[in-house]
């Protein structure tokens, strides 16, 4: 019997895929569990409209990604922290100072999309990645100067 995955399905398939499965399997597995839906032309014709609007959502989010992608590449950031001998910081700026530098622009960028790899220790000029969108990514200046 044909059948639409609604959601994934360890050792099936992914939310989307039209499958054949046994009967008993789908009545008493996954249909209970609304894993899955019988692939009438009714429920194809609906998989289909639903996969075009995902579709154009993720390519409309994807332009707009890009967009603000090539304003932020244009913001540099100047962070003022106390430093002792050999430029070394007294305590560090981490991607929560990142964002509030931020918010403070106008960009209100969460600290999960902010690439830190570790706290920044010491003064200087550093390149910082922001992941905008899975497939956009952009690096802004950041300068750590002397209080």
């Amino acid at each position: 019997m044909k059948v639409i995955l609604i959601e994934d399905v360890t050792n099936l398939g992914k939310a989307g895929e039209v499958l054949e499965v046994k009967r008993g399997h789908y009545r008493n597995y996954l249909f209970p569990r609304k894993l899955a839906v019988e692939a009438s032309s009714k429920n194809v014709k609906a998989l289909d409209h639903q996969k075009r609007l995902l579709n154009d959502k993720i390519a409309k989010s994807l332009t707009d990604a890009r967009r603000a992608a090539e304003k932020l590449e244009t913001i540099s950031i100047t962070l003022a922290r106390k430093a002792g001998e050999q430029d070394k910081l007294f305590g560090s700026v981490t991607d929560m100072d990142i964002e509030e530098a931020l918010k403070e622009k106008g960009w209100n960028i969460g600290r999960k999309q902010i690439l830190l790899e570790e706290p920044i220790k010491t003064l200087g000029v550093y390149q910082i990645p922001i992941k905008f969108h899975q497939d956009v990514e952009v690096k802004i200046k950041l300068w750590v100067i002397k209080e």
